[in-house]
Formats: C-alpha cells, sequence, structure tokens
C-alpha cells in the first residue's frame, strides 16, 4: 500500500527499506533464466554469490545460494553458461541491496537451446521476418562496407584481405564488438544500427568465426534478428561454418557460409570483371564488324543492280513503250478513221442513189395533193381535182382531165 508522507513528515530510510523489504517479502520464488557472467565460490564459504544477466538487455541482478545447492551441478556450470534458477528475491535492508536466494539451479542444455530456438523461429516466422519477399538485393559495387565482427579476429581478417584482393579500392566501416558473450546483443545490434543510419554505407556484413551452440546464441537472439530486419540497408550474415544456421542467416538479406564467402559474394572481382568487360567488348566489336560487313555486302549488292548502274536505263525502256504505244495508237485511229470514210462514202453512195431527188432529175415527177400527199393510183383522184408536179428543176400546178386517169398541164 502507498505511504503518506509530505516535506513535513518524512520517513526514514531504514523505514523506507523496511517497507520495500516487506513488500519483496511477500512476493513468492520464481523460475529465472539468464547467463552466470560472475561467480564467487571462496574456500570454506558456506556460500556461492552469482551474476545473473539477460543476454539481450543490459539487466543483471545478484543471486545466492548455499554451497550445498550449487556443487550439484559446480562440474557443469562456469561463467558464460546458461542456467535457470528457482529463487526467491530477498532485500537486504542494510544496503538497500535486491538479491535472489537460489534454492536450484538446473543448466540450460544444448538440446533445450535448440529447441528454444526452434520455437523462436517458427515465431519470427509466422510474423514473415523470414519471408523471401523482404530480402534487398546487394549492390553491384558497393563504395563503402559496413563491417561488424570481433577485434582483431580471423574473420575480421579474412573479410578484409580478401575483399581487397577482389577489389583494392573497397572501403569498409569497421565495428568491433564483442561477438560472444553478455554484452555480445546489445552491442552488436547498436552496430548495426549505427552503420544502417550511415547513408554513405551500401551494405552491412555481420561476421564472427567458428563455435559452439552455446558461443554463437547472440546470433539466434529476437532482439539482434529484429534489429537486422528493420535494417534499410541490406546485411549478410556471415557467422561460424558451412553447418552453423543462426537465425540471422534466415532474416539477412544474404547468407555466407563463412567470412571468406561474404567477401566474395559482396565484393567483385577485379580480374573477373575485366574479363568480362573485355568479353563484352570483343563480343560488341564482332557485332559491329558483322553489322557493317551485312551492311557493305548489300549496299554492293544494290550497286550491282541495273537500275543503280544506269538509272536512265527505266525511262528509255518506257521511252520506246510510249513511243510504240503511241504509234500503235495513230495506226490504230488512221484504220478506224478510214473505216469510217469507207463506210461514209458506200452510205452516200446509197443515200444518194435511194434519194428522190436523184429520181426526178431522171425525169420523173411527183404528183401531189393540196396537203402534200403524194398520189399512187389513178384512182385516188377525180375529175378537176387540182394537183402539183414536182420535178428536178421546180414544180407547177396540173389539173385532173375529164377522164379519170388523165390529166393536163394547167398552166
Amino acid at each position: 500500500m502507498a505511504v503518506s508522507t509530505s516535506p513535513e513528515t518524512p520517513i526514514p530510510v531504514g523505514e523506507v527499506s523496511r517497507l520495500i523489504g516487506g513488500w519483496i517479502e511477500r512476493l513468492g520464488a520464481v523460475w529465472v533464466e539468464g547467463q552466470i557472467t560472475q561467480l564467487s565460490r571462496r574456500p570454506g564459504a558456506g556460500v556461492v554469490f552469482l551474476t545473473l544477466r539477460d543476454p539481450s538487455y543490459d539487466i543483471s541482478v545478484s543471486v545466492t545460494c548455499y554451497r550445498q545447492v550449487f556443487d550439484k551441478v559446480a562440474e557443469v556450470v562456469s561463467e558464460g553458461a546458461r542456467v535457470v534458477v528457482h529463487a526467491k528475491p530477498e532485500w537486504y535492508a542494510p544496503r538497500g541491496q535486491l538479491s535472489l536466494r537460489a534454492a536450484e539451479i538446473k543448466p540450460v542444455g544444448v538440446g533445450e537451446l535448440l529447441a528454444r530456438l526452434e520455437q523462436l523461429k517458427k515465431s519470427l516466422a509466422a510474423e514473415g521476418l523470414f519471408a523471401a519477399d523482404r530480402k534487398k538485393p546487394l549492390p553491384f559495387l558497393p563504395q563503402l562496407i559496413g563491417l561488424v565482427c570481433g577485434r582483431a579476429s580471423a574473420a575480421e581478417r579474412d573479410v578484409l584481405e580478401n575483399a581487397r584482393h577482389r577489389w583494392p579500392a573497397v572501403r569498409f566501416a569497421v565495428r568491433n564488438v564483442p561477438v560472444q558473450g553478455v554484452h555480445a546483443v546489445p552491442q552488436v545490434v547498436a552496430a548495426v544500427q549505427e552503420l544502417d543510419a550511415l547513408p554513405e554505407v551500401d551494405v552491412i556484413i555481420v561476421a564472427r568465426g567458428g563455435g559452439s551452440v552455446e558461443d554463437l546464441l547472440p546470433f539466434s537472439d529476437e532482439q539482434l534478428v529484429r534489429a537486422v530486419s528493420a535494417a534499410v540497408t541490406p546485411v549478410v550474415s556471415a557467422i561460424g561454418h558451412e553447418p552453423d544456421s543462426p537465425l540471422l542467416d534466415l532474416v539477412a538479406d544474404l547468407r555466407a557460409s563463412t567470412p571468406t564467402d561474404a567477401a566474395k559474394k559482396v565484393v567483385p572481382d577485379v580480374g573477373e570483371e575485366l574479363a568480362r568487360v573485355e568479353q563484352l567488348r570483343e563480343r560488341a566489336r564482332r557485332a559491329v564488324d558483322g553489322f557493317v560487313q551485312r551492311e557493305e555486302r548489300g549496299l554492293a549488292a544494290a550497286l550491282h543492280r541495273p537500275c543503280i548502274q544506269r538509272p536512265q536505263r527505266m525511262v528509255e525502256d518506257r521511252e520506246e513503250q510510249v513511243t510504240a504505244m503511241l504509234e500503235r495508237g495513230r495506226r490504230t485511229l488512221g484504220h478506224l478513221l478510214d473505216r469510217a470514210d469507207s463506210e461514209l462514202t458506200h452510205t452516200l453512195a446509197r443515200v444518194v442513189a435511194l434519194s428522190p431527188k436523184a429520181t426526178l432529175e431522171r425525169g420523173y415527177a411527183v404528183l401531189q395533193r393540196p396537203d402534200g400527199t403524194a398520189v399512187r393510183s389513178p384512182q385516188e383522184v377525180g375529175p378537176d381535182d387540182p394537183l402539183r408536179a414536182r420535178v428536178a428543176e421546180g414544180e407547177f400546178r396540173v389539173r385532173v382531165d375529164g377522164a379519170p386517169g388523165a390529166a393536163k398541164a394547167a398552166e
């Protein structure tokens, strides 16, 4: 319960410590997991002092236990080991210090660690942190490579030497951090985040040499996995050897089997690239030469065509054809005109021969009534009928004499 205090009615430090102790005393025993960072076993002392640390966070707590409790696991537990402790919180009032009084200590075995890693792996995979579509492509030629590794480690030497051997102009931003132990996770995470915040860094390599499952545990930590997943810069995992597979390999944008392999995958080989450039140049040269040769052959074939050698020949051929067609047209038209003239002459002759005028010119006359109709039979006229006689040179009037069929000229 809260304690009522004020500047006028404060409570002594001892009372505060006593109250805190009372509250903690009401807490029950808990199972706690952590990594042993300090171990103190004084000869003849009946109490063993431990410091238990959370590898993922910068938090630790003191643990005490009786010697007979620790002696049960003394042969398999040492500094750096992961353990599970059944302990009850205690408050040491004179110093205002919290600690855990351990009643049982159990080492975390490899099998148990692997089972927990598998469970964490499934949980992170369900969130999609290992999905292929989240992988970012690596740049072809990175200008600045971020390297997170142990200080003066073989992994650092392998990456730097192999990368500079392949591409001498490559530059590195190296961050040396602990790669195992209780401080590994927070410092590796901080180094990755620091390099990711630098815009000039094109790719980040997290490298470490081989080791036991316990040594590689920091690279399967959930905090590190989430930091790499959130990074904008492509991250390459180069942890341990080929058989080793921490969770960092799954979330990284590229997995390298070793630090040396990481250098080969991140940095192109200058000799190979020069040879590839020379091959491409040779292919381009052959392609251009082939194209030019094909065009030259096509041009030569075009120049040898008659229409190119004598362009006027087409006009001459067409001129001859036009002249022949004109001559043929003239002849055809002449024949048609001659035939039409001949037919017209014959027709005119027939018309003239059949014309009434020609008949009159031969001495015949045509008798016509006053209405202009021709008299064809003597029975068509009567006595004294006035008629007109048409001859070749003109016409005159006649009168029918008394007898039918006889007529005489009136004047």
